[in-house]
């Protein structure tokens, strides 16, 4: 009897290898001397600045991806799985990039209004989500370093919302939720590398990302993954460029007219 495995598992457990394949391939690039010119701190700055462990970041990171998998694996139990002509209707191009664009969207607006409450919610900041504002300078495989319960009501249950908004089936969500690892991943991975097709393709990058990483820019930049379009409705986009740091490297920094603006707003 040939061994398969369910389209539900997975989808519960292919985004989880993705995140460690693919932060293990920029650990393993940002191991390459030639390539601190392409990085946004130095690696001196990864080691001092952080206020956690790898190891700790490991572990934790592990422990959401434990109660994700919890959550996948019984959001598949109760909505089952479309057969026949509707799986069918459902798995046609257009029908799965329309899926894809829905849950884009209902992941960038669940995301950042839940990211922005817990920025502005002073008891929420700092007993939760502080906790992965311990990575000032942000690295790859600490995209869901999180409190566990910022990664249940940020990410998990946003990634239901996405699924089931979307009216994915379990097969297409392997390939929509591995899409969203890998940009998550890469949006903390701390490298600006030419030819990055996120970079090209999205406003919302490595370098945009790290801005809000910054002391100045914590109330700014609370989109992601996808998008800016929250940012810039509400008034939390904050414009950045690439300068060249002396020592080697990229620095992005807010640029320097939006910066004043906001320096006067906040006092």
């Amino acid at each position: 009897m040939a061994f398969t495995i369910s389209d539900e598992l997975l989808g519960t457990f292919v985004p989880i290898l993705v995140y460690w394949l693919y932060s293990g391939l920029y650990v393993l690039l940002g191991s390459f001397d030639k390539l601190d010119n392409y990085r946004l701190h130095s690696r001196i700055d990864e080691d001092e600045k952080n206020l956690v462990s790898k190891a700790d970041v490991v572990k934790g990171v592990l422990l959401q991806q434990f109660f994700q998998a919890i959550v996948a694996i019984l959001l598949f139990a109760v909505t089952g799985n479309g057969t026949g002509a509707e799986a069918n209707q459902q798995s046609s191009p257009i029908a799965i990039a329309r899926q894809f664009v829905i849950a884009m969207l209902v992941m960038d607006t669940w995301q950042y209004f839940m990211h922005r409450y817990m920025h502005h919610n002073k008891f929420l900041y700092r007993h939760i989500h502080s906790l992965h504002h311990r990575l000032v300078v942000p690295y790859a495989f600490g995209a869901l370093y999180n409190h566990p319960i910022e990664g249940l009501l940020n990410d998990t249950i946003g990634g239901a919302l996405s699924f089931l908004v979307s009216g994915m089936s379990p097969r297409v969500s392997i390939f929509f939720f591995s899409f969203a690892t890998i940009k998550t991943v890469d949006d903390h991975c701390g490298l600006w590398l030419p030819g990055n097709l996120f970079h090209v393709f999205f406003k919302n990058n490595t370098a945009y990302h790290d801005i809000h990483h910054q002391l100045y820019g914590s109330k700014y930049n609370f989109a992601q993954p996808f998008f800016v379009m929250w940012d810039r409705i509400l008034g939390t986009y904050m414009p950045y460029s690439l300068e060249k740091r002396p020592d080697g490297g990229f620095e992005a920094l807010a640029t320097k007219d939006y910066k004043q603006t906001k320096d006067y707003k906040d006092n």
